[in-house]
């Protein structure tokens, strides 16, 4: 295929996916209504004595939250960039911009990527390309935003609903390795959607990964939007496919401290980024439902839902006893009903 077609396709599936998720009305279970946190009637504490600062890529960051991979490479969705960019430079929140496949050829797509940066010049800002990328791409990407660390992104699912998708994965896990030995910044692994398992993760810390952003099931359903493009073959047998997040999360803290979990994958209010934090991921990440309050009700009220989940994080430290995100490390939780389920069937809790 001709690279000017080819760039076509990826600038037009771009939009198409924009357009495609806010037109989707399902959502699935990411677990988090199976982990119960309780009450603590002697919290001991102030509500303004409590810091939700913590540090993400050995820098100090407001919050426990990035803002994550969302989209770019066209006039569409450069403005998307720059209003996520102007609140992860508001709020001192890490950013990941979408795969920059689309600019590895198309230099007018460049600058929907590299305005993240232009806003965003001092805060942690992450690139992001398929794990399947060269290692001159990779440096390209980072380069092109002067990242702080790269994500290579899992997609498999999707690629196979893609009509023009990827149908080779063979030698996935080595072109890692060999990307993560040779990169000057922190590599990051992230599933986009389907959750990574403990035998995945596990294969990636055996080859030095020490970041990787869970992606579970329960946001964006990439099976669905691809169904939605895809004119030629259904893959509906496939839209409940993957791993909640809230068992993704349990399976690959298992790993232990060197690994650093990024918890994302339907993520979308206060009670969910401190349950993830109890169970033991480091930070969380959200994109879905900040791009749906940004392309429906604009920048004022996506700044406001972040204002909200910060403030009613801290009420729900207060109403734990925990007055660092340190300390909700240490905070018991239970599991019920089909997660406890599914652990259990896998683990010994």
């Amino acid at each position: 295929m001709d690279r000017p077609i080819r760039d076509e396709i990826r600038a037009k599936r771009k939009d198409e996916h924009i357009q495609c998720f806010l037109a989707s009305n399902s959502f699935s279970n990411n677990g988090f209504k199976d982990v119960v946190i309780q009450n603590n009637s002697l919290p001991e504490l102030n509500f303004n004595d409590i810091s939700v600062e913590c540090t993400f890529l050995d820098r100090e960051i407001l919050f426990p939250l990035m803002i994550n991979a969302v989209t770019g490479g066209t006039p569409y969705t450069y403005e998307i960039n720059k209003n996520l960019a102007i609140l992860s430079d508001k709020f001192n929140l890490p950013i990941a911009v979408g795969s920059q496949t689309i600019a590895m050829q198309n230099h007018e797509a460049v600058e929907s990527f590299r305005i993240v940066r232009d806003i965003n010049k001092s805060g942690i800002v992450i690139s992001n390309l398929s794990a399947q990328c060269s290692y001159d791409e990779a440096e390209r990407a980072i380069n092109m935003v002067n990242a702080d660390a790269i994500q290579l992104h899992l997609n498999v699912p999707q690629e196979m609903c893609m009509q023009e998708g990827d149908r080779s994965f063979k030698g996935v896990l080595k072109n890692i390795n060999l990307l993560a030995s040779r990169m000057k910044v922190p590599v990051i692994v992230k599933e986009t959607g389907f959750g990574m398992s403990y035998e995945t993760a596990k294969k990636l810390e055996n080859i030095g990964i020490s970041y990787i952003d869970i992606g579970g099931k329960g946001g964006t359903n990439f099976i669905e939007i691809e169904n939605a493009r895809n004119q030629e073959q259904s893959c509906e047998l496939l839209s409940n496919w993957g791993i909640p997040t809230a068992l993704s999360l349990l399976e690959c803290r298992r790993l232990g401290k060197s690994m650093n979990i990024i918890c994302s994958g339907g993520i979308t209010n206060a009670e969910e980024i401190v349950k993830s934090l109890c169970m033991g991921a480091n930070i969380t990440a959200i994109s879905g439902a900040i791009l749906r309050t940004l392309l429906n009700n604009g920048y004022e009220a996506a700044e406001n839902l972040l204002k909200q989940i910060l403030h009613q994080t801290k009420v729900l430290m207060l109403l734990l006893g925990a007055g660092d995100i340190q300390s909700l490390k240490s905070v018991p939780y239970l599991l019920k009903g089909e997660l406890r389920e599914l652990y259990l069937g896998k683990f010994e809790v």
